[in-house]
């Protein structure tokens, strides 16, 4: 029996729609903002804050792993209603949160190891959502692209564990835009439309890597063509590549490189 903590994004459907292939026993906390899986019959709407029925569920469906996929929905902290473990757990959840809501599943992390509950990697039943090193498009980055990836990768090297940058765009030896919480589409709209930079998007240092891996979709080339983007730069087997078929396709026809280093 696994524990499914779904959250948004199409990456939590993704897991759960392999988890049903595979004939998989499973049930689902769902910490979507809008109960998305509310019409599966293995699905509970439980509050982050009832940490006690949470962890009472997991022991009595005698599940030995949970894995967290998607965003999950940071709650109005003021009106939870807390059980006993939520008093006790709740105010390292608060500081998480200031952090953006993969602290928070660093936290519930935590908590879970307190307790003896394995969180395991959230891509162990859907390898084929990464990539290995390589190039996947027709077009491939030039000797300039090259050394602007280069640049993007000393930029990631520099920093520190604290910081929470997970993507650039780099151009030549500039760094055009940096991502903060609000996301890549938010960093991507600080460009003009012919930008011709490069997105590098990379696990952040000391990153858990059961969590929060770079992800890319269909979504994500088109505001790479809106923006006027050269290529993706994406780590091997540590980043979350949703609908690559679809990616690589539209890639190849808008002339957009993409690359696994």
């Amino acid at each position: 029996m696994i524990g499914l903590f779904l959250g948004d994004t199409d990456f939590s459907v993704a897991v759960h729609k392999k988890i049903r292939k595979l004939n998989k026993e499973y049930f689902i906390i769902d910490f979507s903002k809008n109960n998305k899986f509310k019409k599966d019959n293995n699905s509970h709407r439980i509050s982050i804050g009832k940490f006690g029925k949470i962890i009472s569920l997991i022991k009595e469906k005698k599940s030995k792993n949970v894995l967290f996929a998607g965003k999950i929905a940071i709650p109005k902290f003021s009106t939870l209603r807390l059980d006993l473990k939520g008093v006790y757990y709740m105010p390292g959840i608060i500081r998480a949160a200031k952090l953006g809501d993969a602290a928070i599943i660093k936290a519930v992390i935590n908590i879970f190891d307190n307790e003896n509950i394995k969180v395991i990697s959230s891509i162990f039943f859907n390898p084929e959502l990464t990539l290995k090193s390589g190039n996947y498009t027709k077009l491939k980055p030039n000797i300039n692209d090259n050394n602007s990836i280069k640049k993007g990768i000393t930029y990631f090297n520099k920093l520190n564990s604290l910081d929470h940058i997970q993507a650039v765009i780099v151009k030549g030896s500039t760094i055009l835009a940096t991502e903060d919480r609000q996301g890549t589409k938010k960093m991507l709209s600080k460009l003009n439309k012919k930008s011709k930079g490069i997105l590098i998007k990379l696990p952040k240092k000391k990153q858990d890597l059961r969590i929060d891996l770079p992800t890319i979709g269909l979504q994500t080339l088109k505001d790479c063509k809106k923006y006027g983007l050269k290529g993706i730069v994406l780590k091997s087997k540590k980043n979350i590549f949703l609908d690559k078929t679809r990616c690589i396709s539209f890639a190849n026809k808008n002339k957009i490189f993409i690359k696994i280093i």
